[in-house]
């Protein structure tokens, strides 16, 4: 057999192996049913997010002048604000940003971790020193110091600006776990094998490395999910997170809690919907953690 034939042989094994890995793994979410209730639970507050406004007589930013911090009525179904904005459609384009900013927070954590951990295992030597000494270096920085440093630079330059910002304080640990399992991986027979067929090293990296961690990345970015919402939501009360005309659900907690007492639905209708939106999302990510653990018996 040729080189060549050699090498499609291997990738088409490593291949059928991972497609297999994950068809067994979408028949133990479907028997898991906290999965089933988490996954209900986020599509429903994406339809919710998306259906909304269209739904809402109201618009994002029109001003009912005769009805102040009014509590929920026919014509306002969360009440207003301040300044007579319709607080459901707020709520609703809140709650579409904080689900992106969620999800794109995590996708790029979870990629930055997975390419320095890799590259940092795979190669050891001084490419492992000097990646785990910026990832060490990342890790004892005080986030918040560093936040209030770069916050009056990038404060204008949109919110994608600050999910980069959220990924590049939430990759490390994750990294480290990558690093671990790929000085393991490096040594199994197929990555070997790869290896005398003459495979690039960013190859197999790439193809033979990082899916065969796919479940931990997974499981990983799912996670992620949930604590850049969290995160979000917390650096939007101290005054560094989203900043108009964007809204979060963040955003708009902490400008409800100003006067959740007084005027409870500008707080109580946002941060119901936060906690039910980051239950949802732990209940996959416990799902998939059970799913992927041979251990693990439950499947409630």
């Amino acid at each position: 057999m040729s080189l060549s034939a050699e090498r499609e042989a291997t990738t088409s094994e490593a291949a059928a192996e991972i497609s297999g890995r994950w068809s067994s793994l979408a028949k133990e979410l479907l028997a898991t049913r906290r999965v089933v209730i988490g996954l209900a639970i986020i599509l429903g507050l994406i339809a919710m997010a998306w259906i909304g406004p269209m739904l809402s007589p109201w618009g994002f930013d029109e001003r009912d002048f005769t009805a102040f911090r009014s509590p929920p009525t026919a014509d306002h179904w969360f009440g207003t604000g301040n300044t007579g904005r319709d607080v459901f459609h707020m709520t609703m384009v809140g709650l579409q940003k904080s689900i992106l900013i969620g999800l794109c927070a995590a996708l790029f954590t979870t990629v930055i971790a997975a390419l320095v951990g890799a590259f940092a295992g795979y190669y050891l030597g001084f490419t492992d020193r000097a990646l785990m000494w910026v990832t060490d270096l990342f890790l004892v920085l005080p986030q918040f110091l560093i936040l209030a440093i770069l916050y009056p630079v990038l404060r204008d330059q949109g919110w994608l600006v600050f999910v980069l910002l959220l990924a590049c304080l939430m990759w490390m640990v994750t990294a480290k776990m990558v690093r671990g399992m790929t000085i393991s991986l490096k040594e199994r027979e197929y990555v070997l094998a790869a290896r005398y067929m003459g495979v690039s090293h960013g190859r197999i990296i790439l193809r033979h490395i990082l899916p065969n961690m796919s479940s931990l990345l997974i499981v990983d970015a799912t996670i992620n999910v949930s604590s850049a919402i969290i995160l979000e939501t917390a650096l939007s009360y101290f005054g560094f997170g989203i900043q108009p005309p964007d809204v979060t659900l963040g955003s708009l907690i902490a400008e409800g809690s100003r006067q959740a007492l007084a005027f409870p639905w500008t707080f109580w209708f946002c941060t119901g919907l936060l906690i039910v939106l980051v239950l949802a999302v732990n209940l996959v990510g416990d799902g998939l953690r059970d799913a992927l653990d041979p251990h693990s018996k439950s499947r409630t």
